[in-house]
Order: C-alpha cells, then sequence, then structure tokens
C-alpha cells in the first residue's frame, strides 16, 4: 500500500484519505458515477453543447469494471450522472454498455437518490467521479469521492479538503487522462492489477465472460420532470 501511495504522490496525487482507508471503502462500493464535463474532459463544449470523451480514460474504466467482475462475479453499476445534456455522452453510455444516463438534472442529490431506490443500494456504496461545485452534494453523500483535479481553482480543492469532501485527488487534470490515472489507481487497491492486464492481453475466458455480460447491458435514459425523475427514451 505504501508503495502505490508513493508511485501516485511522485506523479503528483493526492491521497487526502490514506489508501488503506480507501482500500476498505472501495470493498463496500457497488456502483460507480461519474459526473461528465471537466470529468471526461476538459468542460469546453462545441456549439452544440457537445463535449469529448478519451480512448485512454475509457479503456481504464473498462478495466476496473473488469477487475470488480474478477473479484466479484459480476458488474458493478455503472451511470453517468450529468447537469447536462451531452450527445457524446449518450453515445458512450450506449458503446460502453452503462446501465444508466441522467441528464439535466440541475439537484444532483435528487438524481442520486432516485438511482438509490430503484437499485436497492445506499449512497455509502457509490463511488462518486467528480470536478464542481455543483456535485458537492453527491460528493458528502457517496461512500468513494475521486475528486479530478482542476489546477486553476487551488481554493475550491482546498475547500473540498477541508470539508471531508474527497478521498483521492487526481494529478491529471480533466480531458488529460484523469479517470485512466483514478481507475488503475483503484484496480491496484482492489489488488488485482497484473491479473486484470494479463487476462485483457491474452482475452482469457473470464474476459470473454465478462465481455458477454457487458453487452447484456442496455442504458436506461433519466432526466429531470416537473418535480421527480422521469424515464425517456434513448436520445442516441
Amino acid at each position: 500500500m505504501i508503495e502505490l501511495e508513493n508511485l501516485y504522490g511522485v506523479l503528483g496525487g493526492k491521497f487526502i484519505t490514506p489508501a488503506s482507508e480507501i482500500a476498505s471503502k472501495l470493498h463496500n462500493i457497488k456502483a460507480f458515477v461519474f459526473d461528465w464535463d471537466g470529468v471526461f474532459n476538459n468542460g469546453q463544449k462545441n456549439k452544440s453543447g457537445g463535449s469529448a470523451f478519451s480512448e485512454v480514460d475509457s479503456m481504464g474504466i473498462n478495466l476496473l469494471r473488469f477487475s470488480w467482475f474478477l473479484s466479484r462475479g459480476h458488474l458493478p453499476i455503472t451511470a453517468i450522472l450529468s447537469g447536462e445534456k451531452n450527445d457524446t455522452a449518450f453515445h458512450f453510455c450506449e458503446r460502453e454498455c452503462f446501465h444508466y444516463s441522467l441528464f439535466k438534472v440541475p439537484h444532483k442529490l435528487k438524481a442520486l437518490t432516485f438511482l438509490c431506490e430503484k437499485e436497492n443500494i445506499k449512497p455509502e456504496e457509490i463511488a462518486y467521479f467528480f470536478d464542481d461545485v455543483l456535485d458537492l452534494p453527491l460528493a458528502e453523500a457517496c461512500g468513494l469521492r475521486i475528486q479530478v483535479n482542476q489546477k486553476a481553482n487551488p481554493l475550491f480543492i482546498s475547500y473540498c479538503i477541508k470539508h471531508h469532501l474527497v478521498d483521492y485527488l487526481t494529478a491529471s487534470s480533466g480531458g488529460e487522462f484523469a479517470l485512466r490515472e483514478a481507475s488503475e489507481l483503484l484496480i491496484g487497491l482492489n489488488n488485482n492489477f497484473e491479473e486484470v492486464i494479463h487476462a485483457r492481453v491474452k482475452n482469457s475466458l473470464d474476459y470473454q465472460s465478462y465481455i458477454q455480460k457487458r453487452r447484456l447491458v442496455k442504458p436506461e435514459y433519466y432526466t429531470m420532470g416537473d418535480k421527480e425523475v422521469v424515464k425517456v427514451d434513448a436520445p442516441v
């Protein structure tokens, strides 16, 4: 564990919570929930409101899900939770077979409550990947908090640390492979990184079984109605 902390410390990552405690939290996690803007990308948008993602991050998340599958025997719940509508995020959910896309939800805690009720899980069983102010109610509620480092906001980062809203602060910024950094860290803390890489390289039977089960996942799409979260047809 000390070796892992040193490795990521040299990179510039910060363990606000010691790695051993993060590993303990990780043991109880059942879902990985991601903000989109500023997490999968640097937050810049095109004229249609879209923002991109990286294949490097995508591979990291895939390996993290496989790591979970190897150690638990089933897929973790995966979701993107965004305050905006983003066609690229919908495409990502379809391609990567995420369970949920919750979008245009200005008060994200309502979406978290909905997800917990639907999947019969608790907020402390969710790992949340976030970067900015509107994410803080979820960061306060969730069991494991990964903050994507934006180097332009040191006061905000200090606020999150002071108020115990983050467990690990990435060295990398959004759009610079922060999710790959965080994904590999969690695989390392799950204690099966070499097994994951070897199985993926060899396209092992375990990996083939994982992919078959992943392909069965059909994303569900939800947004905020007048007073509650409502299901909508796939926007893609």
